[in-house]
């Protein structure tokens, strides 16, 4: 498939989702943090003609990428009648959990915390307007390395992109008209005080990311081995006790 192609698959596949399962969902709800993932999506989003609701959740954001996210909000709204934004500040509350949980103090454990209470706000819109969840991960970090806990992705309901690696996000993004600057912006889950990037906390490139997991030889493999088994847990089913029966 060229990535028109591509586009209208991905965008249709969503549609016909919503379309078939039980509740018939009349709302997509999806995080938008400023990043090329989430700029994608929500576009393949609006393209159903589905209600699409677009949330930046900024919690201490940079200012650079909370910039981006309006900038998106801005031209999904300018581009599609049946979009919704909305920007929901979450500084106070993450600082009144923060300070409730001053004695477990670790900043992994905030920087996670910081995805569920987005999710935790998407999920409360998504039951609000008779909705479901979209994930923004793409295939490195759903099925390689397990780097998911970013822009509200901590929980969804799909993910439509899953299946497509950062090249791919890249290339249709371009095609279906992400501002320039979202598409070159240094990818970041936004999570950190620090404004650390994903190569900064992954250790490797995306491009690297997707040769190791295409290749075994490749001279990043082993590096991306130690990233991925760690977070092995999240890319399975929940282990479940099963009770024999007598």
């Amino acid at each position: 498939m060229n990535s028109k192609e591509k586009i209208n698959y991905i965008s249709m596949w969503i549609k016909d989702y919503a379309e078939k399962i039980s509740n018939k969902p009349k709302t997509l709800v999806i995080g938008v943090s400023g990043g090329v993932d989430s700029a994608l999506t929500s576009t393949l989003c609006a393209k159903t003609g589905l209600k699409t609701i677009a949330v930046s959740m900024p919690i201490k954001q940079n200012l650079s990428q909370h910039d981006l996210s309006l900038r998106h909000l801005k031209f999904l709204k300018d581009s599609f009648s049946n979009v919704e934004t909305k920007t929901i500040e979450l500084d106070n509350v993450f600082k009144i959990f923060q300070d409730t949980m001053q004695n477990d103090d670790s900043e992994l454990a905030f920087a996670n915390s910081k995805s569920r209470l987005r999710m935790v706000t998407l999920y409360q819109i998504a039951q609000s307007n008779n909705g479901i969840v979209v994930g923004t991960g793409n295939k490195v970090e759903d099925f390689g390395v397990g780097f998911y806990t970013k822009y509200g992705d901590g929980g969804v309901d799909i993910s439509p992109i899953a299946d497509c690696t950062k090249s791919e996000v890249w290339q249709l993004a371009k095609e279906i008209g992400v501002d320039k600057d979202i598409i070159s912006a240094a990818p970041t889950d936004g999570l950190w005080d620090d404004n650390r990037n994903d190569e900064n906390q992954l250790g490797l490139s995306y491009k690297q990311l997707e040769e190791a997991m295409e290749n075994m030889s490749s001279e990043y493999y082993s590096k991306y081995e130690d990233i991925r088994k760690p977070n092995l847990h999240k890319m399975r089913p929940i282990p479940v006790c099963e009770i024999p029966k007598e």
